[in-house]
């Protein structure tokens, strides 16, 4: 399906838009099926509060109209809705007049392995160490080098995802997901006021489980964490949920409470 740049279908972009020299704005993927976007109102609240926090002035109401457009045509697949601060001229300092661009890129569907969420994934434990800026902590902002670093430390296909800790040596999150852990009936996950991607699916499970009688925390996770886990599962809002069968010496099985929350995210997905 052509890209859609400002509401109208193209294929090209200034040379100076910010998003390219600066990596100056915000991105969501979102599935799409049944020609509906998936987790929608969660989508673009992030995308709200991203906008609010690097003051880019945004036709919210306009890019929920695109986007739902844009889903309709493509019926199923996934959608990147990328978001720039718009055209300015060399240097740092945002011009005053600059005009938000709207960019809307489909694709298809990603096959994963039915493996995957059947019986576990293991992640690679990253060397590639995430920096701290809170003023961009959570934020799904296009400055991702980071990530991509991570990602280019395994190619092999016995691991699907990556581990990713701070600084610190904190445990915070995938590659491209969000971390859980369950010890002693208790959900966690990580606390992302540092650094790390505050992901969709991630709050539509933490909005979820204490409706399921699951007590939750957000905190800071040490490796030592891992290592006292009953059950571990990675999410986002493309595939849900992969249990976690293994971490470099550390392995699980996939256990009650993930296969419930599972069944919670598929739902999520499917409405």
């Amino acid at each position: 399906m052509h890209s859609w740049i400002d509401g109208q279908p193209a294929t090209a972009l200034n040379l100076q838009n910010r998003g390219l020299a600066y990596g100056d704005g915000l991105f969501e993927t979102i599935a799409v099926r049944g020609a509906r976007p998936s987790l929608l109102d969660g989508h673009l609240a992030r995308l709200a509060l991203g906008c609010q926090r690097l003051a880019i002035n945004a036709d919210l109401a306009l890019v929920r109209d695109e986007l739902l457009r844009y889903a309709s045509q493509l019926g199923e697949g996934v959608v990147k809705l990328i978001l720039t601060r718009g055209d300015s001229q060399r240097g740092y300092a945002p011009a005053v007049d600059a005009a938000p661009r709207r960019i809307l890129q489909g694709s298809p569907l990603p096959r994963y392995p039915v493996e995957h969420a059947e019986h576990g994934v293991r992640l690679f434990p990253c060397h590639t160490r995430l920096g701290e800026q809170p003023l961009l902590a959570g934020l799904k902002h296009l400055n991702r080098l980071e990530q991509v670093l991570a990602r280019a430390e395994w190619q092999d296909s016995d691991h699907a995802e990556g581990l990713m800790r701070d600084a610190q040596g904190r445990v915070i999150e995938g590659v491209y997901s969000n971390l859980f852990l369950v010890r002693d009936g208790v959900l966690l996950t990580a606390d992302l006021s540092r650094c790390g991607v505050a992901g969709v699916m991630r709050a539509a499970l933490l909005e979820q489980a204490p409706l399921l009688g699951i007590a939750v925390q957000v905190c800071d996770l040490s490796f030592e964490a891992l290592e006292q886990a009953n059950e571990v599962f990675v999410c986002n809002s493309v595939y849900g949920i992969w249990p976690v069968r293994g971490v470099a010496a550390l392995n699980w099985s996939p256990g009650p409470l993930t296969r419930k929350l599972q069944a919670v995210a598929r739902t999520l997905l499917e409405t």
